[in-house]
């Protein structure tokens, strides 16, 4: 079938197989381009589809050779039906691994559910022993929560007071004001169930009570700060609480692993457009003003460059891993200069309908929206019939 975009709002219904293929095959030949990491060599990557789980599954892989089971939750293809951007990615990915003679498995369900957690605890058992790295990268906007069955679901508020500030239609780049309603105690809490780091704390005791974590194991999960422009949206937020537990988890956590000689990380990354992000008010504005300072000065990096920097510089250097003042490994060090957010809140007070596709890189956001869906990917011939069903080589 022909396969073309249908849009709503800020999510894409469709996907393209070849685009999200050559978009996978893109971000392999970047980590290969780098050199080889001496880094992990049996990882566990929870959220392995897209967006960060993806990049970081890549350079593990590719970067340091390493076998990778992935978990995520994405939408099979069937005849006349394109899958989810992430089936196609991990079919593409599990392909060019196994091509590669490296291990790649994946399970796709709940990684919030008992059930999902147990079947990757016995393909580790069986097929890796242990594992040296667990990616914890999930992005949901609900979860069923496995003891008590109560479903949470997250909202993207303010806490305190009304938030009014700009945004953009990406689509149609027209610049408006938002106003968003302040969060209750129970939009707080129910956002902090779905996006905290309980469930992270979950899987790394399920993990070490099997004895499935090899001596000095690592685990990673993701966060944002951003600007304060974004800070009451953002991270003094429902999103900024959830993602305070998730910093304070990773201390729980790195004690529990000190037996292991284990640790927990956070890592802080760069804001970059993403499925979540493009669903947050004033992100998207922001995020089309910085990629136009950041590219104007050589530093912008897209998902692939900012893991493997990750992995290179920080995660697996030999020495000690380089932290700030709250334990977090910061690569949204070059977004967060001085220099950039000075002209990226020159360019906010600026910023209206007419003058956007000028001062800002809204075409570069935009492109790397439907990136994410596999479209307008260069060298992918769009008008041609394509093979929707696409198997994922691993899938157990």
């Amino acid at each position: 079938m022909i396969i073309t975009p249908k849009v709503r709002g800020f999510i894409c219904l469709t996907a393209h197989p070849e685009g999200s293929a050559k978009n996978v095959e893109n971000q392999i030949n970047y980590v290969k381009s780098k050199g080889s990491i001496d880094g992990p060599k049996k990882v566990l990557v929870l959220g392995a589809s897209t967006g960060f789980g993806l990049a970081s599954r890549i350079t593990s892989a590719f970067g340091a050779n390493a076998a990778t089971i992935g978990v995520y939750f994405e939408k099979p293809s069937a005849e006349g039906k394109p899958g989810s951007p992430g089936w196609y990615n991990t079919a593409a990915f599990e392909k060019k691994a196994q091509e590669a003679g490296l291990y790649a498995k994946s399970i796709n369900g709940d990684a919030f559910s008992d059930e999902v957690k147990q079947k990757t605890l016995d393909l580790i058992k069986a097929d890796l022993g242990q594992v040296d790295l667990v990616v914890y990268s999930l992005a949901s906007p609900r979860r069923v929560h496995p003891k008590t069955g109560v479903i949470h679901n997250s909202v993207l508020k303010p806490i305190g007071q009304t938030f009014s500030n700009k945004t953009v239609d990406f689509h149609t780049g027209k610049v408006s004001e938002v106003s968003i309603s302040p969060a209750n105690e129970e939009d707080i809490a129910n956002t902090v169930a779905v996006m905290g780091g309980e469930d992270w704390a979950m899987w790394m005791d399920a993990l070490k009570a099997e004895n499935l974590l090899a001596p000095g194991a690592v685990t990673v999960a993701y966060s944002y700060i951003g600007p304060s422009l974004t800070e009451a949206v953002y991270r003094k937020g429902t999103i900024g609480r959830a993602k305070d537990h998730l910093e304070a988890t990773a201390f729980t956590i790195s004690d529990s692993l000190k037996d292991l000689g284990g640790k927990a990380y956070v890592s802080v990354n760069k804001a970059l457009v993403t499925q979540a992000s493009s669903a947050i008010p004033v992100i998207p504005l922001y995020i089309s003003l910085l990629y136009k300072v950041m590219k104007e000065q050589g530093l912008h990096e897209g998902t692939i460059e900012q893991m493997d920097r990750l992995f290179r510089e920080r995660l697996y250097t030999g020495g000690e891993v380089a932290v700030d003042e709250k334990g977090r490994i910061r690569v949204d060090d070059w977004e967060m200069r001085d220099d950039v957010q000075a002209q990226v809140a020159a360019l906010w007070e600026q910023a209206n309908t007419e003058n956007l596709s000028e001062i800002g890189d809204l075409a570069g956001y935009r492109t790397d929206f439907f990136n994410l869906f596999g479209f307008e990917v260069e060298g992918v011939d769009y008008e041609k019939d394509v093979n929707e069903v696409v198997e994922v080589p691993g899938l157990v």
